[in-house]
């Protein structure tokens, strides 16, 4: 083999310096939009809590209305999550009430006509609370409410 015409011939390294600059900018670009789609994907969704303005209250017999209760709804920062669906139940769980909190996280409510389970003394409200990019939040013992 002769090697000596190889080096001289230079039509081969003609225009390689600007074609690989193009590539690798072509090539950068391509990681950049592919990293920007990646960070805009939330792949785990966010906790919600639910925070209540009472934690037990008490009414006369077994049958009643609760009082009106606040609660808000907050992510993992302490941010108030507008928009999420609630829905609350009475202790014999035949008694609910529905809504979406407010610009603040909030949602007010009262139960009328609720009561407590067959022979017991005392139950708890439960809260259910759905927001897309969340996970549900299903709290059975939220506020405890006993009979005097």
């Amino acid at each position: 083999m002769n090697y000596r015409g190889f080096s001289k011939d230079e039509t081969a390294a003609l225009g390689l310096p600007i074609r690989m600059v193009v590539l690798t900018i072509v090539g950068l670009a391509g990681v950049t939009v592919m990293l920007a789609a990646l960070a805009g994907i939330q792949t785990t969704p966010g906790m919600l809590y639910v925070m209540s303005n009472s934690t037990s209250f008490s009414m006369n017999g077994t049958t009643g209305a609760s009082p009106h209760i606040l609660l808000k709804v907050v992510n993992s920062e302490d941010e108030p999550v507008p928009g999420a669906s609630v829905v609350v139940w009475g202790p014999d769980h035949r008694t609910a009430k529905a809504g979406t909190t407010d610009a603040f996280g909030e949602f007010t409510f009262r139960l009328e006509n609720m009561s407590l389970p067959t022979g017991k003394n005392e139950g708890y409200i439960a809260v259910k609370v759905m927001q897309e990019g969340y996970l549900d939040l299903d709290e059975q013992y939220l506020i405890k409410v006993r009979s005097i």
